[in-house]
């Protein structure tokens, strides 16, 4: 049919033929694409929901209510609370930071893998190891200007034993740990 009205002359007669011509090649040429490539179980394969970007394999989940009010709290907790303290503790050794919030940089960091505190403990990953990190943790702090921090324990870990002895030795010695247990 495209064939047949690209043929027709522009006489009076070919007047809608010439305003029919315009409307397709405006819809072909509007650089819109008018159906997206399908896979076979009707997935999209190569654009995620809103076309923007490369299909990843997990999407964050969207919020029902994209106008969601977002506490005054929420919104400042990052400023009035700037640093974190972050515990990992594995069958080997023992390691700590603070970071800051909004800059995601480490202002310091201790960990029993290091060259200085292992000559010195007997094991890297008891309770003396602990107690030593949140020692070192909180002198290398304090010369960051750094005197306090907030701690949430992940969702596996429990408040108790080695962690806990950690934050424990960082607020013997001076810094003040806000815990946040859910």
């Amino acid at each position: 049919m495209l064939k047949r009205i690209c043929c027709m002359p522009y006489t009076n007669g070919g007047e809608k033929s010439k305003f029919l011509l315009q409307a397709i090649t405006r819809h072909i040429h509007s650089g819109e694409a008018r159906c997206s490539a399908r896979s076979f179980f009707g997935v999209e394969d190569f654009v995620d929901d809103d076309n923007s970007r490369p299909y990843t394999y997990q999407k964050e989940k969207k919020s029902k209510n994209p106008n969601k009010h977002i506490s005054f709290k929420q919104r400042t907790i990052a400023y009035m609370e700037p640093f974190t303290l972050d515990v990992f503790i594995s069958k080997r050794f023992v390691s700590a930071s603070l970071t800051h919030r909004v800059t995601s940089r480490q202002v310091a960091v201790a960990g029993t893998n290091s060259k200085d505190i292992k000559a010195a403990l007997q094991s890297r990953s008891d309770i003396p190891a602990c107690l030593a990190i949140g020692r070192i943790l909180s002198e290398r702090a304090r010369e960051a200007d750094v005197y306090t921090a907030s701690y949430t324990p992940r969702e596996r870990d429990k408040f108790e034993g080695k962690i806990r002895a950690v934050v424990q030795s960082l607020i013997d010695n001076g810094i003040d740990v806000k815990i946040y247990l859910d």
